[in-house]
């Protein structure tokens, strides 16, 4: 392929993403396909002689399409969100093109210094303290990580470090190996799976912090369990707050937690991997109070605000590092600050808030056609854009209905445990979902109910949509 074909071509993948994007709601949002249901498709061996775009491109819809959740469809309640717009899609294209592995300054002097200005512009969205930031001074800063997972592993390793040589500084003759095998971390007992990997991959114990009835971290809970360690000889060193929790978006007390990590010397990093985003907003900023006592602070652009995957934001308080290339697990790493600079600057401040709250008041929809549905019950607060609700009664009453919904395909949902119970989680996900989609979801949602209880009246305003 010369450039003078690339420019036909990629006219014509514009146009294919652009009406894929545009009609997506129109394809059933989950796949109905077997696990293994690709190999058959295609052939066993890649192809000797050159095969022509057109073949490839006629394959997309025959082989791909097929198995692909559709995470942008307005139909899409599941996990959390995955950032889409045409901005950071056009910046990724660009990102491809110059194709750098920026892992020092010389190596590519705009991918480093971008980055660099980007999550300065992040941090003064989010109002983070001063020492957050690097400025002209270096003394913060941040960098973009793949993924939240690397961020808390990368916060976890630099904890561990400084630990290591504190004690090593007043006691040599301590092995670093006899230092890690006391070592602890802790974390909320509804923290994401990937903290207690952190854990595993660092070596080190972790420990899971019991929440209340909010499904929070508070002060007094984390308290017991620090003195019951340092009584046992442990050496606790590192505690992941949640913001945003993955089954019920809770937060941590950090406000509580933040003073009790800073007396006695544990690193505190913060995860809102998900609500992070809304912090831009100043009737969502007051969750963020309590992050002048942390040691490093992470959430996903890629989730919420508009910048495609994968872009995983961390900013550390007065950092020592003097590459990027240290601040993360490969050496190299993509331009992914071109998304960041493009959405910025192309949707503004008050676009992305916009954006944010558009998405809590669909959320909030939904919640109240909930409540008042006397079947269903709400299961934790809805803070953003997150719903958790029930049917009041058994768990396995609810692991049928959830069945149902997603064997009919017309949405997605998955559940979470809370408090012993199983819960549906409703996200609102898509760029382009909006109060209709949310009605026609609640629809869908009683009608499986009603099939397995009778055939809804034809007065039900959700009869029309449904399938005998």
């Amino acid at each position: 392929m010369d450039a003078a074909e690339f420019r036909r071509r990629g006219k014509e993948m514009v146009d294919y993403v652009a009406d894929y994007l545009e009609n997506i709601e129109k394809r059933q949002v989950y796949p109905d396909v077997e696990p293994g249901y690709l190999r058959s498709l295609i052939p066993e061996e890649a192809p000797e002689e050159a095969e022509s775009y057109e073949d490839v491109v006629k394959d997309i819809e025959r082989v791909i399409m097929p198995g692909v959740t559709h995470w942008h469809s307005p139909y899409f309640y599941a996990y959390f969100p995955t950032a889409n717009s045409f901005p950071s899609l056009l910046a990724d294209m660009l990102c491809g093109a110059i194709g750098c592995i920026g892992f020092s300054w010389a190596a590519s002097p705009a991918c480093t210094e971008l980055e660099t200005v980007m999550l300065d512009w992040l941090g003064k969205m989010l109002k983070l303290p001063a020492d957050f930031l690097a400025g002209t001074e270096g003394r913060g800063g941040g960098v973009i990580q793949g993924t939240a997972s690397e961020a808390t592993l990368i916060a976890l390793l630099a904890a561990r470090s400084k630990i290591i040589k504190l004690i090593q500084a007043d006691h040599p003759d301590r092995s670093e190996t006899d230092i890690i095998s006391k070592l602890v971390a802790y974390s909320s007992d509804q923290a994401h799976s990937s903290v207690e990997r952190a854990g595993l991959i660092a070596g080190v114990k972790m420990k899971k912090i019991p929440t209340d009835n909010k499904f929070s971290v508070r002060g007094d809970a984390l308290q017991k369990v620090l003195e019951e360690d340092r009584a046992a000889g442990l050496i606790p060193f590192f505690f992941c707050a949640t913001l945003g929790t993955t089954p019920s978006c809770a937060f941590d007390c950090i406000t509580e937690l933040g003073p009790i990590c800073n007396a006695v010397e544990i690193w505190m990093h913060i995860d809102a991997a998900y609500a992070g985003s809304a912090f831009i907003c100043p009737e969502f900023r007051p969750l963020l109070n309590g992050i002048e006592f942390a040691d490093s602070f992470n959430f996903n652009p890629h989730k919420w605000l508009l910048v495609n995957f994968d872009c995983s934001a961390i900013s550390y308080v007065i950092s020592h590092l003097i590459s990027l290339q240290h601040w993360q697990i490969p050496l190299g790493r993509r331009f992914r600050s071109l998304k960041m600079w493009f959405v910025f600057r192309m949707y503004g401040l008050k676009g992305l808030q916009a954006y944010i709250r558009k998405h809590v008041g669909l959320a909030k929809e939904f919640e109240s056609l909930v409540r008042a549905d006397q079947r269903f019950e709400i299961s934790a607060d809805v803070v953003l854009g997150l719903v958790c609700f029930r049917l009041k009664g058994s768990n396995e009453l609810n692991e049928t209905l959830l069945k149902r919904i997603n064997n009919a395909r017309n949405i997605h949902l998955v559940p979470c445990q809370l408090a012993g119970k199983f819960v549906l989680r409703f996200a609102v996900c898509a760029r382009t979902t909006e109060s209709r989609h949310i009605q026609e979801a609640w629809c869908h949602i009683r009608l499986e109910l009603n099939s397995t209880e009778l055939r809804p009246s034809r007065t039900d305003p959700c009869s029309r949509l449904y399938i005998v």
